[in-house]
């Protein structure tokens, strides 16, 4: 049953059409994806289906009380809530009937009229087990956990935009609307804060949702089907995003065998008109308007690619090196004893949770923070060129043109010497944007100035922290390209999994207290990897744990009888039937010990494997425990 149906929606900007008879229908539970370039219209077309922003024309019909909840790029918030007060505002009901409760207990504390405040709390508490229990404070705790957020007394407004983002983010999810709407979902979450939210979308969360992504990992884990807004227009297709991509190819494909198609038949047709004489009869004329339609329907043009290569200047073998490298901010140890040798050709993705020390670690490098022990030292020909990821590096009251070139109007790109308005069009800007000031672009805009300005710089090592954000995926695929063909070394910090696979030869993870370690290999190798790591480890602490226990017992057993005490009737029915539970649950241990040992579920099932590791330790650790009773209730039975 449709939760949401939009029919024949238009919405322009000025003389831009942004949506031109866009129609959707949104099933309950279905996960869709929303993608198209930067400024097509999605956060737009977003925003009229959670009706936030009204629709020039068409129709928008949601079902008969659902809810329709939309998780903006930019939050806000009411007051100035604490973090916990404002995801329980997304309770909505839930919080004020939670609030009543607590008002009536505080007055029948302080002993006033008994009748009339012990009815209110008796009222309260039962909209509270209506509206899901008493547990939500929980629920909502649990989600800002999950997302990364720990100050849970803090107010949000002293809180950066990711932190706010994220407490946005668990007001929507603990509120379970019928329908969630997510702008950019992933943008300030780390690696692993992405996968709960992907397991948690994917199997736990009720509602349909609504993904506007350029998160191209995420799309493809998480949704049933893709659309695209290309120049106004929906576009519909079934899977996630490599699905997505082979049914464009086939479209493409198609398109451009109708055009040539197209085009023949109007060479024809214009010569035929040539040929002909000025007088016509009624056959001739009936083929020229055949001609002239023909003309008429000319597809529109078809988008333009960002254009991105960069030379790399000579370099020797050794690019840079980290000698018993240390790391620290404010006395927390973020890196301890690293060594590390980047040689030319190398593109390391760096990867770890947020807060880990990544973008510290890349600050060591660049020379603007001294390790408290050990060295680093770059090869005689480095040269670095930095793209960060606050890009902090722009002027924004100077134009485009001044950003990238200020001292000329020619630059020097692939080999030659180019005009610099003719270098700034092939980064899709036009002659207007190029005279803009750079505060007025967009995200995805003020990221292409500085990758258009990188380009220029000829530099043999780059280090780009988070170089994917506001980026659309054209120019993902672009700089992923370019940095596939790059003839130097790249050091990449980004959560971007899919560009990460596609541009990583290593990965260096942060793995805690201070250890950092590198990897051989993509970023599916290094997570397969790593399973096998995690389940070895979980399998030798369940040994040493097993270990001990049996080297207990026999103490147990010593004991003295008359410390010892007999069993009950039900100690005595628990007996009999706990070996039985015990070797079953063994068996589920080895079933999943042997599915998590083929190695192509790491490669098929990467993304579930996390999850498999733990319900793997959770089951070994129960029959540790039943072990446990097990054996307490085989020494006492005689007693």
């Amino acid at each position: 049953m449709p939760v949401l149906d939009a029919r024949e929606l238009r919405k322009s900007l000025g003389a831009r059409t942004l949506l031109d008879g866009v129609s959707l229908t949104l099933e309950e539970g279905e996960r869709v994806g929303l993608v198209g370039p930067n400024g097509c219209g999605k956060s737009t077309l977003a925003r009229i289906l959670a009706g936030i922003d009204p629709a020039d024309g068409g129709e928008l019909a949601r079902q008969r009380g659902a809810r329709v909840l939309y998780l903006a790029q930019e939050p806000t918030f009411e007051g100035d809530p604490t973090a916990l007060d404002a995801v329980l505002s997304g309770l909505g009901d839930w919080q004020a009937a939670r609030a009543k409760h607590d008002r009536a207990s505080e007055a029948l504390a302080r002993g006033e009229d008994h009748d009339r405040w012990l009815a209110e709390m008796e009222s309260a508490a039962h909209d509270i087990e209506r509206l899901g229990g008493w547990d939500r404070d929980h629920e909502a705790r649990s989600y800002l956990s999950h997302l990364g957020v720990t100050r849970l007394d803090a107010k949000v407004a002293t809180m950066s935009g990711g932190e706010r983002r994220r407490v946005a983010l668990a007001r929507l999810l603990v509120a379970s609307p019928e329908l969630a709407i997510l702008d950019e979902p992933t943008n300030h979450l780390d690696v692993e804060t992405i996968e709960w939210l992907e397991r948690h979308l994917a199997s736990s969360f009720r509602g349909a949702v609504l993904l506007v992504t350029h998160d191209r990992w995420f799309l493809n884990q998480v949704v049933a089907r893709t659309l695209e807004l290309e120049r106004g227009k929906l576009h519909s297709y079934e899977g996630g995003w490599e699905e997505y991509l082979e049914a464009k190819a086939e479209r493409g494909a198609l398109e451009r065998r109708a055009e040539a198609n197209r085009q023949n038949l109007l060479r024809r047709e214009l010569e035929w008109l040539r040929r002909t004489p000025a007088a016509r009869t009624g056959k001739q004329k009936a083929r020229i308007n055949r001609a002239e339609s023909t003309i008429a329907n000319a597809p529109p043009p078809r988008e333009r690619q960002v254009e991105l290569s960069m030379d790399a200047t000579r370099t020797g073998r050794t690019v840079l090196e980290l000698h018993d490298v240390s790391l620290a901010i404010g006395g927390r140890t973020l890196v301890e004893k690293l060594d590390l040798s980047l040689t030319k050709g190398e593109r390391i993705g760096i990867v770890g949770p947020n807060g880990a020390g990544k973008s510290t670690l890349l600050r060591a490098i660049l020379g603007e923070l001294e390790p408290i022990a050990g060295r680093v030292v770059r090869g005689a020909n480095t040269k670095i060129s930095y793209l960060d990821q606050h890009r902090s590096g722009l002027d924004l009251e100077k134009s485009v043109a001044d950003n990238v070139s200020p001292h000329s109007r020619q630059v020097d790109w692939g080999g030659r010497r180019v005009e610099l308005v003719s270098y700034l069009e092939r980064m899709l800007f036009d002659a207007d944007q190029q005279r803009q000031p750079v505060g007025a672009l967009s995200g995805g805009e003020r990221a292409r100035v500085l990758l258009a300005r990188m380009l220029l710089e000829s530099a043999n090592l780059l280090i780009l922290d988070e170089p994917t954000n506001d980026l659309d995926a054209p120019t993902l695929a672009a700089l992923e390209e370019m940095l596939s063909e790059f003839d130097g070394t790249a050091l990449v910090v980004t959560h971007d999994r899919w560009f990460l696979e596609r541009v990583a030869t290593a990965i260096l993870a942060f793995e805690g207290d201070g250890r950092v370690r590198r990897w051989a290999g993509s970023y599916s190798t290094w997570r397969a990897l790593r399973a096998q790591e995690d389940a070895r480890l979980a399998e030798e602490r369940a040994d040493a744990e097993a270990a001990a226990k049996k080297t207990a017992a026999p103490a147990r057993a010593a004991a003295p009888a008359a410390k010892k005490k007999g069993l009950s009737g039900a100690e005595k029915r628990e007996l009999e039937g706990i070996f039985e539970k015990i070797e079953a649950r063994e068996a589920e241990v080895a079933r999943m010990e042997a599915e998590l040992a083929d190695a192509s579920v790491y490669a098929t099932r990467g993304a579930e494997v996390p999850a498999m590791l733990a319900a793997l330790e959770a089951a070994k650790a129960e029959v540790a425990t039943m072990m446990a009773r097990w054996e307490e209730l085989e020494a006492r039975k005689d007693a």
